[in-house]
């Protein structure tokens, strides 16, 4: 087992309660934007897509990293080049709302990255599975072995379970 960690938290939004994770990049935030939002950007780390990506357009997307992922309908909700991404996932696991906020500051860009939370949903799953993701997007970026998903999930959900 690699050395894997849990960063999520969470915090109460104005809409809700979310969880929450940060990433950080020695890159200017239109390399991690574009690695955010085309199709070849996400295609290194969680999935591609096709559709119309533009805010109220709806693209199909399919994640990389799992066995049979069938294609996901998401929405754009808003976005605000280069700093601000926000979607709607529908999928048999229900609506996820995600959100991805960028900020660059001499040349580093930090990534928050959240998702709003639903009554009932099991972090213990969501948890493990968004560092694990994040993991794969850092490792993307600065040429990392990518991680493994064995090493997270359920090493991970003791962490989360706690959070509530």
């Amino acid at each position: 087992m690699s050395d894997v960690s849990a960063t999520g938290f969470l915090r109460e939004d104005t809409s809700g309660l979310e969880l929450v994770f940060e990433r950080t990049f020695e890159a200017p935030i239109t390399e991690i934007w574009s690695t955010l939002t085309t199709s070849e950007g996400t295609a290194a780390w969680i999935g591609t897509w096709t559709g119309d990506p533009r805010e109220g357009g709806a693209v199909s997307f399919t994640m990389t990293a799992e066995e049979s992922a069938e294609p996901e309908d998401v929405s754009i909700l808003e976005c605000q080049a280069p700093t601000r991404l926000q979607v709607e996932f529908a999928s048999e696991a229900g609506v996820w709302h995600l959100e991805a906020d960028l900020r660059e500051v001499d040349g580093v860009t930090t990534l928050d990255f959240s998702q709003l939370l639903d009554q009932g949903q099991d972090v213990t799953s969501i948890g493990p599975g968004w560092d694990f993701y994040l993991d794969r997007l850092v490792a993307s970026r600065t040429g990392a072995p990518m991680p493994v998903w064995s090493d997270y999930f359920p090493a991970l959900s003791a962490y989360y379970a706690g959070l509530g």
